[in-house]
């Protein structure tokens, strides 16, 4: 879908908020690759630091298509929260 290929773009070159606006909108519609949309939101609030919203998003493209790539990206970013957060646990 042309329109993905263009949010990608958009998350890229840093214009996360026009990307986000432009997945919100899609995400509204029925369209066949939902799970992509969702990944791609996760990437561009990743992007902008807003990691729970970036985990969320991840988590509804997983619930979509357990392949999707938003494992992998779930995965990295609970990796890294872990190993920065561990010594909140040890004290």
């Amino acid at each position: 879908m042309e329109q993905l290929n263009t949010i990608k773009e958009l998350i890229n070159q840093g214009r996360v908020e026009e990307a986000i606006r432009q997945l919100d909108q899609m995400l509204q519609t029925e369209f066949p690759r939902k799970d992509e949309a969702y990944y791609l939101r996760g990437n561009a609030y990743r992007k902008q630091g807003n990691w729970q919203q970036a985990l969320n998003n991840y988590r509804y493209a997983i619930d979509l298509n357990p392949e999707s790539p938003a494992r992998h990206a779930h995965q990295m970013m609970m990796d890294i929260l872990n190993f920065y957060n561990k010594d909140m646990y040890n004290q």
